[in-house]
């Protein structure tokens, strides 16, 4: 991993932005550090040090870089670093709206079946009857489903209110 100065990671970063605006993931990884190069110690809690904030970036593949922000020079790149990504959020692809649209029907439909009572006619005896009885366990089913909607409904109106 290779340790930039804070204006040439964010130079670096956005020609990375541009390279995989087609194709590719960009992977970003924000923490303090903590470690000095020494070995860890346990510390006590009241310890007031000012840790500084590593940034790290990889494409999964040869890139990769980090930078390593003081408690001073924060605020300065959290904003150029903010504008950065939000340039180069609003060139990411749109939603699949087709299957968004796709879920959406399927759910009127099963709300439709849920509203449609399911007629139960034929013979108690001799021919048809079985079918009659699938009507019977359908529409048995079919009420416990309702049941069931109703009861998240009830959930979801006292949990806003």
């Amino acid at each position: 991993m290779q340790l930039v100065d804070n204006d040439t990671f964010l130079s670096r970063l956005s020609s990375l932005f541009q390279s995989s605006k087609e194709r590719g993931t960009i992977w970003l990884t924000h923490k303090r550090l903590t470690h000095d190069g020494d070995d860890t110690t346990m510390e006590s809690a009241d310890d007031s040090r000012e840790y500084p904030c590593i940034v790290r970036v990889t494409d999964g593949k040869a890139t990769q870089f980090s930078t390593h922000i003081t408690s001073g020079d924060l605020d300065k790149f959290l904003n150029a670093y903010g504008a950065l990504l939000k340039s180069s959020m609003s060139t990411l692809r749109k939603r699949d709206k087709k299957r968004e649209k796709l879920r959406a029907e399927k759910a009127a439909a099963r709300k439709q079946r849920l509203a449609e009572p399911i007629p139960i006619e034929g013979p108690k005896r001799g021919n048809g009857r079985r079918k009659r009885q699938r009507r019977i366990k359908a529409a048995l089913k079919q009420d416990g489903a309702r049941q069931r909607v109703q009861e998240k409904q009830e959930e979801k109106g006292k949990g806003k209110a």
